[in-house]
């Protein structure tokens, strides 16, 4: 397996988890791994996913929420990850 470094927070999704790593060059960033439609795959928000506050999960999907009061959201879009 892989180990994350200056991980702040973990969530988890019925099949997948998010960690919000520490502050780096971009700010806290998330990583995700796990099921693609559990939320394990968060290519298509990558970039987004800078100067990240917090993160929540649901079933299948997962929302940061960014310093700016932005959110991003990804995962399967029925149970919230198209915002």
């Amino acid at each position: 397996g892989s180990e994350l470094q200056e991980v702040e927070a973990i969530q988890a999704s019925a099949g997948a988890f998010a960690a919000l790593l520490g502050a780096g060059a971009c700010g806290s960033t998330v990583q995700c791994w796990g099921d693609p439609a559990a939320g394990g795959d968060a290519r298509n928000v990558q970039e987004q996913l800078r100067n990240v506050q917090q993160i929540q999960a649901t079933s299948a999907a997962f929302a940061a929420i960014r310093h700016d009061g932005s959110v991003i959201t990804w995962g399967d879009k029925r149970r919230g990850g198209d915002c």
